[in-house]
């Protein structure tokens, strides 16, 4: 058997919908992979798509749990691989996304993770669009979440160098944990091509509970950076609180 090249870490709730293409993108990419698919209990259909892939898996569980973060840490501690990611139920890579990653990381040895772009896939009305992504700077990184979570991959050295995920996030912990790798290994690798999907649907952390994301994310910026950008207190809250009122709204139609 094959020793695995990356770790793949599937946190999931009530996302049976999604799960099975995000399972199937994996293995997909013709990459030795371990993945391990951490339910938080779900009531829908998803351990149904989850046994189905069963035999592929390296382990799974369906139970209650300590949120997101900490589902993906107890994913990501189960395997042994040198490179690791999670990726969410209701994302996907696209064809060879993962492998772009390893390749980077293997041919950039001092960086600690590597980034890719991806597309924003709005479901209200089937559009892919962008994800704002950029190349690694710490100016800008205070200003912004410059890095898609989808398309990113972390060597295992450094993940354990800063302890994973804070499982006292909730909400930006991928920013909190880019913000880590930096600190320790320096700026995180951009490769300019597109390796993933994001799903922008009305059931996301984002979309539901966007004053709470944007207000963890400030506590982000100041542990690291030690001060906010008036960008933080002059432009982002009004796009907060107008896509907010959107949001509202389209949830009554």
């Amino acid at each position: 058997m094959t020793e695995a090249l990356v770790t793949v870490a599937v946190p999931s709730y009530n996302q049976g919908k999604y799960l099975d293409t995000a399972l199937s993108s994996i293995f997909s990419q013709n990459l030795p992979v371990e993945v391990f698919v951490a339910d938080g209990g779900s009531t829908d259909n998803s351990v149904e798509i989850i046994k189905s892939w069963e035999g592929r898996l390296a382990g799974w569980r369906s139970a209650v749990d300590d949120g997101q973060a900490a589902a993906i840490n107890e994913c990501i501690n189960k395997g042994s691989a040198p490179f690791v990611c999670w990726i969410n139920s209701d994302d996907y890579f696209l064809e060879s996304g993962l492998v772009r990653l390893v390749n980077e990381l293997l041919t950039n040895e001092s960086a600690p993770a590597a980034y890719g772009r991806a597309w924003n896939f709005r479901e209200k009305d089937s559009k892919r669009v962008p994800v704002w992504v950029e190349e690694f700077s710490e100016k800008r990184l205070a200003v912004r979440c410059i890095i898609s979570q989808p398309a990113t991959l972390i060597r295992r050295q450094s993940w354990d160098a800063v302890g994973g995920l804070d499982v006292s996030r909730h909400m930006a912990m991928d920013y909190d944990l880019w913000w880590k790798l930096y600190r320790v290994g320096g700026p995180l690798r951009f490769l300019d091509e597109f390796v993933a999907v994001n799903r922008d649907h009305g059931e996301t952390k984002t979309n539901t509970r966007r004053v709470a994301h944007y207000a963890e994310a400030m506590e982000v910026v100041r542990k690291y950076h030690g001060k906010l950008p008036l960008k933080w207190w002059l432009i982002q809250p009004y796009a907060v609180w107008f896509k907010t009122l959107l949001n509202k709204l389209e949830s009554r139609k």
